[in-house]
Formats: C-alpha cells, structure tokens, sequence
C-alpha cells in the first residue's frame, strides 16, 4: 500500500510540475505577444466602466474582439496581464483575439451603480432608461470603432454571472456583435438558478456568497475587495444549524446587504422577481448563440436548459444551439472533464467540447476561420452510458413522456398500484434535517451531484422505490415531473425528489484497487452505488402558485406536481432505478418550519416536527413523469 501511495504522490507531483510548467509557458507567449491598455469606456448615461483591453502584436491582419463582463473584477489592474493562461481564454489569445474584460457597472473600478441581476428595460425612451443590454452595445460601439486592428466582429462569453451578462449581451441588438455564448447562465434567482429552487432559499451558496462578501456596497470604484464576514466551519451542518431561522441572518448581515433586504422583502415570485427573469428579454436575438451547461452544476443547471428554450420560443427564427456535458460549474472551462467525485464519464469531455465545439463556433463567426461548423441544434452528453449524442430539438422528439408509480411494497412500476387506502409516512423533524452528503465539509461541495445516496436511504425520514434490475436500456432526455399525492399533519412542508441510477453489486471501474480489509485506501465502493442523477426540491406553500402561496389543509391528501430540471442519462440494463421522497435537504436549501407563514420572519420558536405521508393506492397514485426515449 506504501509503494502505492507513494507513487501516486509522484505522478500527482509530475502533474503539478507539468501544468505549472505549461502555465509559465502560456505566460511567457501571451506577454511577449500582447499588449494591454486600459480604459473608461462612457455609458449613453454618462457612467464610465473599467475595461482591460489586451490586444495582440500582429499586425498582419485585423482581429476579432471576444468581450466579456463580470462583476469579480477584471484584476489584475495596471499593466500586468490577468492570468489566462488558467482557463480556456488562453486558447483564444494563442488565436490573436483582441480579449476584452470590463468590470460592469457599480463594480470594482467602474463608476455607477451596482444592481443584482439589473431587470431588462424593453421600451428604452431616454439615455437615462439604461439596464445590461444598453451597456453592451456602448461598450461594443466605442470597441469597434476605438480599437485598432479589430476586424469589426464581437463575441460575448461568460460564466455564472457574466454568463447573465452575456444573454444581456444578445439583447443588446448591436449589429457587430456576431456570436454570444452564455454558459451556465444565471436566469432566474427564484425559480431555479443560485438563490431559490422553486422558491425554497439555498441557504449555503447564498449566505456564503454574500455575506462572504459580494453583496457589501462598493461606494468608490476600488481595486480593493470587500472582506468576509461570514464565519464558518468545518461542519457546515451543524453551523448552518446553529444559525438557525432566516431571520437570524439578517443579524449575521446587518443592513448593508441590499439584495438580502430585498430579497426579504419579497418572498414570492412577485413583480419584482419576475423582472429579474433574464429570460423576457430573448425575443428577436439576431447573433449565434450557443448555450452551454453542466448536466451536474450544483450552481446553475436550471440557467442553461431554459435559456435555450426561452430562445427557442421567443426567437424561433434564431442560430440557437445547446450544449450540456457531465460538468459541475464551470468544469468546461477547466480540468478534463473526464469524471465527478465517483462517478467515471470514460473520456476527456471538457478538452473535446473546446476543441470540436466551442473555439470552431467563434473562429467561424467572428473570424471566418474553418468550415461552417453547422453544430447540431442539441449536442448532449449522457451519463451512464457515457456518450456524445446530437438532436435537431430539445427535449429529442423521440422522447415521450411515462408515469413511473410508486408501489406499496417500495417497488416502481409502469401501471398504478390496485390496493386501497396505502400510504407511506415518515415524520419530518426541522431539528434534524435530512443532510445533502453524508460527509463532513466546510462549503458547499460540487461532487454533491453524484454522490452516493446510500446514507440517505437508510433515514427513516426518506422513503425510498426501486425497480427490478432493468432487463434493457432505460434511457431518460428531457425535464422530469414530480407528481405527488400527500397528506401533512401540519400547514406546510417541502417535497424533494431524487431520480437515482442504483449500480450493480459487482460493478467496478476497470481501475479498481479493492480496499484493505483494516485501514483506508483503495477505491470508492461503486457495488450497489447510488447515483444522484437529478434532485430537486418544492416548496409546498407554492403547489398552485408561486405568485400566491396557500396552506395546506391538515391530512387532506392534496397534489404536489413540480418539474425537475432536464436529465440526459441511461440507466443501463442490470441497474435499477430507485427514486427517494424526503422533506429537507440541507443546508443546500433552508428549512421549512413546517407551519404556513413567511419563512424569511420565522423564529426558531416556530419550527415543528410534521408527519408526511405519501400515497401509493388506486385512488391516489403517486409517481414520476420520466421522459423515456425507446
């Protein structure tokens, strides 16, 4: 085992040593090629934004500009050059792009006026009437005609955030802007991206982003970031406890945090939510575009999936193309893309989508480089069988949509159960709430996507089904659909829904090291593994309406039907499909206090324990939507 660890340690080693190397060389090449200015580039308003230029040497021909705007800073500030070299930027600066990062207004050093996910403004009548969209074509305009050497075309690219700020970008209707590609896209911060899954608050990622400093006010432009005043721990679980009801944090907070007032201020999908849906504004979109995601992004799955649609369905006429691979956050950008905490895809999937997909997609449109890459209109990765596959639409034609019921012996099966009167129930305690991994953590984890759901199985507040062993293929592509019957001893409770591939008992990976019978090392278990293919959670208040939420009528059986984000993955012959019904997944997403009321004013005093009871009978069949491709 010593001579294992050993050599592991030295090719773990050679792997830093060689990327380190790779780094310097990249850095070397970008600083003797390039150089960089910057500038204050003036709004229609009057307002100025901080925009690093870094333009290349050659001469020999005029260059496209690939633009991107962020709210993290576009540092290093000065005349040194902003690491590239890191992530996949890199490949555009060895093509001679112009690269172009501006920090947006109200941030680091731009002048203005910081406003979260800046609600579109359709019908502009002043320079005054500005959003995202009007701060793009400015910034393109004096790009285009200021920059020397620039071939008059303009790409936008993006991440999370700036990947907001690149479906912004597509709005702005700038006749030089050529392609835009939004990737793991903020959309909506109340029905499925970052802060709220159908209107349940995500507790971790938004206190921890926040109060670790994004969300203080930047009164001056600075170069300066704000300091943290999160304090956490290194079990998450139990600090996140201890903060307890969400009218705790407003303490943690203080009243500096806009966001977070009015966030509090508005706890459903009101006016003034649904101005922040990114989405209205994807109606005549003129560039190519091409949405790209992470079937296991713990951060903005829903973003990328119904982005592409809502462009699909406000700008039928549109160059609109998707891409989803097996990635966390960001993880195409970066790293090989070729597994996620366990789970093993069999491929480099992040270094084949830069070099098939993306980097062709910008050299033909704004270079004229290559061949038309005429990308499929959905270029989807499918775990489980772990292979590329094309459609000409999303959700594939072929897939049609099966009701999986739950059984009362704790099968599924493919017709409603006989019996009568048959129910499971478990007893949902907001003093012990269900964990999201059974491990120990500081922050959030991203591998949370596919962990093991072995742990949670065996909770007496989980109640879990599962098929035979599957006799064939089981193939899933398109949104999966939640329908409940249930009955609650109390007014309110949350609903979360797991879609889990079980693997065989003898399943390895052909790298397997079995483990020592006393001691630690070897490989992860994967026998019986329980993979988390999909979960998500629903705030039961918002069953009839997000806009109007409404108790529940103590142990009246009542529908909960929500939709889970798209899947794409096989469960393949000899795996089962198991799907576990629980009320608390945490701290990913805050507690219910089980009560109807507004949960951003409850107290610790208000939160009780509530029976839960699931049906599975003739009369009330509960089940799963699958959208099954034969």
């Amino acid at each position: 085992m010593r001579i294992l660890t050993a050599t592991f340690t030295m090719l773990m080693m050679a792997l830093c040593a060689t990327a380190q190397t790779t780094n310097q060389q990249d850095s070397a090449w970008i600083t003797q090629n390039y150089t960089k200015v910057e500038k204050l580039i003036p709004m229609r308003d009057g307002v100025k934004l901080f925009t690093s230029i870094y333009i290349p040497k050659d001469s020999s021909e005029k260059h496209p500009v690939l633009f991107g705007r962020t709210p993290y800073s576009c540092a290093p500030y000065g005349e040194k050059f902003r690491n590239f070299w890191d992530t996949h930027w890199k490949y555009y600066m060895r093509e001679n792009y112009i690269v172009v990062i501006q920090d947006v207004r109200g941030r680091w050093m731009s002048e203005g006026e910081f406003v979260d996910v800046r609600p579109f403004v359709k019908d502009k009548k002043t320079n005054k009437d500005i959003d995202e969209a009007s701060d793009t074509y400015d910034a393109i305009d004096w790009m285009v005609k200021n920059i020397n050497g620039n071939n008059g075309n303009v790409g936008v690219m993006g991440i999370s955030y700036p990947g907001f700020y690149s479906t912004m970008a597509a709005a702005s209707g700038h006749p030089a802007l050529k392609a835009v590609s939004p990737q793991a896209p903020v959309t909506d911060w109340f029905m499925g991206d970052d802060f709220h899954h159908n209107g349940a608050f995500a507790l971790m990622d938004g206190i921890a982003f926040y109060l670790g400093g994004f969300g203080y006010p930047r009164p001056v432009p600075t170069t300066k970031g704000p300091v943290s005043t999160f304090q956490g721990s290194s079990d998450n679980y139990d600090r996140f406890l201890q903060i307890g009801a969400l009218s705790n944090v407003t303490k943690l907070a203080g009243d500096s945090i806009q966001f977070f007032k009015d966030m509090f201020a508005h706890p459903n999908y009101d006016a003034w939510w649904q101005a922040r849906n990114a989405r209205v504004s994807m109606y005549d979109v003129k560039p190519a575009m091409l949405t790209v995601g992470g079937l296991f992004d713990a951060e903005d799955c829903y973003g990328a999936w119904n982005l592409y649609k809502a462009i699909e369905k406000q700008s039928p006429g549109s160059n609109n193309k998707l891409v989803i691979g097996p990635w966390f956050h960001g993880q195409w950008s970066r790293g090989d893309g070729s597994y996620l905490g366990n789970v093993k895809f069999g491929s480099r999937t992040s270094e084949w989508y830069q070099n098939n997909i993306e980097i062709p997609f910008f050299n033909y449109y704004l270079k004229g480089k290559g061949n038309d890459p005429r990308l499929a209109e959905a270029t989807i990765f499918f775990s489980g069988e772990n292979k590329w596959k094309t459609f000409d639409q999303w959700p594939p034609a072929a897939a049609q949509n099966q009701e999986i019921y739950l059984q009362p012996d704790g099968s599924l099966a493919w017709s409603k159960p006989s019996t009568g009167n048959s129910f499971s129930e478990y007893v949902s305690d907001p003093a012990h709430p269900v964990p999201y991994t059974e491990d120990v953590h500081y922050s959030r984890t991203r591998e949370y996507m596919t962990d093991d759901q072995r742990f949670a199985s065996r909770r007496p507040d989980v109640v879990t089904f599962e098929t035979a062993p599957l006799t064939e293929n089981l193939t899933l592509a398109g949104p999966v659909i939640a329908d409940l019957l249930v009955s609650l001893s109390s007014t309110d409770a949350d609903f979360v829904v797991k879609i889990i591939d079980v693997f065989p008992d003898d399943f390895k990976y052909p790298d397997y090291a079995p483990q020592p019978q006393r001691g630690v090392g070897g490989s992860y278990p994967m026998g019986g593994y329980q993979m988390l293919v999909r979960g998500e959670i629903m705030r039961g208040k918002f069953r009839n309406s997000f806009e109007t939420p409404a108790p529940f009528k103590a142990n009246k059986v009542e529908k909960v039907k929500f939709t889970l984000p798209d899947v794409a993955h096989t469960f393949e012959k000899g795996h089962r499909l198991m799907i576990q019904i629980q009320s608390s997944w945490f701290p990913i997403f805050d507690r219910n206090p089980q009560q109807f009321m507004n949960i951003y004013e409850a107290k610790d005093s208000d939160f009780k324990k509530a029976t839960i009871r699931v049906f599975h009978d003739a009369g009330n069949s509960s089940g799963v939507i699958l959208p099954v491709v034969k």
